[in-house]
């Protein structure tokens, strides 16, 4: 007998074979007692302490499946090393890109300055009207807009045909250089060239070390003074004191955050109240759309003794 705890709030469930007991939990209670003779852990939306006492209260655990892209959480949560554990890598690509589009058409269509418009019961001639299709010094449409995206995954695979189908220009940035998924790739080594010309800047890079504040201050000050900022990957790429500082410098036109360093945002943070920038509450998530074929696909590998999907290098 294989026992499979899942969260008992996610939508669906998983097909599984017979000889599979699903156990469902609660991932903000103490873990069930069944934890204790558990082989495998779905992950969802578990704060770090009880996934924390989840990893202390398993210890038969040989797999642990997050539905989130990011392991980072599951990473930290203290289980054994010889734990597989495997991500939802696949799951969010559609919310995330559909997100950030949204964010992405808000910032150059000026959305934000209609909402203020429209709770002051004015009306914005400055934004109506006739309206240049390239102002000077402004980007307020995606036809012929230069979108950079670092952090060219199968989001990023999604996101950049939307995009074009708008009218915009995509260059990818990641590790290695080439062309994936038919659009162009450079590498951070390419940024001095790239980002001047850049008139929206898209983040959808992981947490890792070596990301930490990776849109900082030396890539704000290659942007030109016209560039949208866009940042869904994690809180911890961009550097949020750089981007104020570049705000209230002029040195760029304004940004969407769906991700910051600290989760929920503080109320004191002064993104807040920065009249360039959307707050977006960790929302391009949170739906992980086939999250059941995953898992039941797992569970098969799982019991095979094959190798897994999405494991994650630990």
């Amino acid at each position: 007998m294989t026992t499979i705890l899942i969260p008992r709030d996610v939508d669906g469930a998983p097909s599984l074979p017979s000889g599979v007991v699903a156990v469902p939990y609660d991932v903000t209670a103490p873990p069930p007692p069944q934890a204790a003779e558990a082989d495998a852990l779905v992950v969802w939306g578990n704060p770090p302490d009880r996934l924390a006492e989840l990893a202390a209260a398993a210890p038969r655990l040989r797999w642990v499946q997050t539905l989130a892209a990011g392991p980072d959480a599951v990473l930290a949560a203290g289980f054994a090393d010889d734990v597989v554990v495997t991500n939802g890598r696949g799951l969010h690509d559609a919310t995330v890109a559909e997100h950030v589009l949204a964010l992405t058409l808000a910032c150059v269509r000026r959305v934000p300055d209609l909402v203020r418009a429209q709770a002051e019961h004015r009306w914005a001639h400055e934004l109506g009207g006739l309206q240049p299709l390239h102002p000077a010094g402004a980007v307020r449409t995606l036809i012929g807009a230069q979108v950079t995206v670092w952090g060219f995954g199968s989001i990023a695979a999604r996101l950049a045909p939307l995009l074009v189908g708008l009218g915009a220009r995509v260059t990818g940035v990641a590790t290695s250089a080439g062309e994936r998924h038919g659009f162009p790739v450079v590498t951070p080594a390419d940024l001095p060239d790239v980002l001047p010309r850049t008139d929206v800047l898209i983040g959808l890079l992981p947490a890792l070390d070596a990301t930490r504040h990776a849109i900082g201050a030396h890539v704000l000050d290659l942007l030109p003074s016209r560039a949208w900022v866009v940042n869904a990957g994690r809180g911890s790429t961009l550097d949020e004191d750089a981007l104020l500082a570049a705000l209230r410098a002029g040195g760029v036109a304004g940004a969407a955050l769906d991700v910051f360093a600290t989760e929920p945002l503080p109320a004191d943070s002064p993104l807040w109240s920065e009249p360039g920038v959307l707050v977006s509450p960790h929302a391009a998530g949170g739906r992980p759309v086939g999250w059941t074929d995953l898992v039941a696909d797992n569970v098969d590998r799982f019991l095979a003794g094959r190798t897994l999907r999405n494991v994650v290098d630990r």
